[in-house]
């Protein structure tokens, strides 16, 4: 997505529109909420239901867009933990246009990407988010970089963060996507200590992304990014050099996740193309999983945006458009899902009650391919 004053790029448009013509409007910016259904407190809220305990690995941690939240829940759907009130707040209070979660110890590292013009009618340029927070299980934050409602590329300013890996040497990852670039944040003093991508500059040469959308951290030092409208994730050192290119041929488009398995190969969420392919090291694709063959399908493209490879070998996709989270296995049966396809929906118990269009989506103390946080201990 692109903030006010922004060009949408073409991927990034189809996006928005789809919601525009499925999902229920919500409210304007820093309102408050319209009905009973979202209305409480932004801190986490746990339920006393025997079944559901924070933090319990093989849940699963939802950023789900739209509602402006992120949720936990269990593997029975039901939601444990959430932060952000709603899909009629866009306030500090919530995150807004929420775009990845991923735990933290009992932390929780999020991304605030915002919702761009045309979808908030009280702030019709858009409403900027900016933030890359940590909160603490009661939704406390207890670490920030960005200021909610503020766009910039200087000291302590984002423009569209959609993404957020946390380092094990206390430092984070921030694909701040409309700056284009990379940055590698240290927890303690704030600073950027490395980027990738020059801030602002669209391009395919050295140093240069198009509307990047992910970064982890590889075993071996480098970086695989996501760079969406280049339509290849790439591994990079440290000395900003690409070391290795993943196209699946050439046939990508809109790479909206990478990230490395244990084998060596590379997951990759195709986006535009509907689907998740998984290449070898010579770049050919060795696993493929379409995510708009079902008769109730978006019609106009459900956009995955987030596949990882779980221990059980299956794959845990954010089925973007189709409003739904699921789990699939090697053979590409459906094991599990999470929301109503094609159907957005909001609801404080369950998501039975839909989701609206979850982002990412990850099961808690499951790292398979995805870079495993460490020294997360906050004083």
């Amino acid at each position: 997505m692109r903030q006010a004053g922004k060009v949408f790029k073409s991927s990034q448009l189809r996006k928005i529109l789809v919601v525009v013509a499925v999902a229920a409007p919500v409210g304007g910016c820093g309102s408050a909420p319209s009905s009973t259904e979202g209305t409480g407190s932004s801190a986490a809220a746990l339920t006393e239901d025997s079944e559901k305990h924070f933090n319990e690995p093989g849940n699963i941690l939802i950023a789900d867009q739209f509602n402006n939240r992120v949720i936990e829940i269990n593997r029975k759907g039901h939601i444990i933990w959430h932060f952000g009130i709603g899909p009629n707040d866009v306030s500090a209070a919530s995150i807004v246009g929420v775009n990845d979660a991923e735990r933290v110890g009992t932390l929780t590292l999020m991304a605030g990407t915002g919702v761009p013009p045309g979808l908030e009618p009280k702030c019709k340029d858009g409403c900027a988010d900016n933030r890359v927070i940590l909160v603490d299980e009661d939704g406390r934050i207890v670490w920030q970089y960005g200021r909610f409602g503020v766009t910039g590329s200087g000291d302590n300013e984002l423009n569209t963060p959609v993404q957020a890996t946390y380092l094990p040497n206390k430092h984070v990852f921030i694909t701040d996507q409309v700056n284009e670039r990379i940055i590698d944040v240290s927890i303690a003093t704030h600073k950027i200590v490395w980027q990738y991508g020059m801030t602002g500059i669209t391009g395919t040469g050295f140093n240069q992304l198009n509307n990047p959308n992910a970064a982890e951290l590889l075993e071996n030092g480098h970086v695989l990014i996501s760079d969406e409208n280049n339509n290849r994730a790439i591994e990079v050192d440290r000395a900003n050099k690409i070391v290795a290119t993943f196209t699946a041929g050439g046939t990508l488009n809109g790479v909206a996740f990478a990230s490395r398995l244990e084998n060596g190969d590379t997951l990759i969420t195709d986006s535009n193309n509907n689907r998740i392919v998984e290449v070898d090291k010579k770049d050919k694709i060795v696993w493929t999983y379409v995510t708009n063959t079902d008769p109730k399908s978006n019609p106009m493209m459900p956009l995955p945006t987030r596949a990882v490879r779980l221990a059980n070998g299956d794959t845990l996709i954010s089925d973007q458009f189709n409003h739904r989270v699921i789990e699939v296995n090697h053979a590409g049966q459906i094991v599990a899902t999470y929301g109503n396809i094609n159907a957005p929906g909001f609801g404080t118990t369950s998501t039975s009650s839909g989701l609206n269009a979850p982002y990412d989506a990850k099961v808690i103390d499951d790292f398979t391919g995805l870079t495993p946080p460490q020294g997360h201990d906050f004083d």
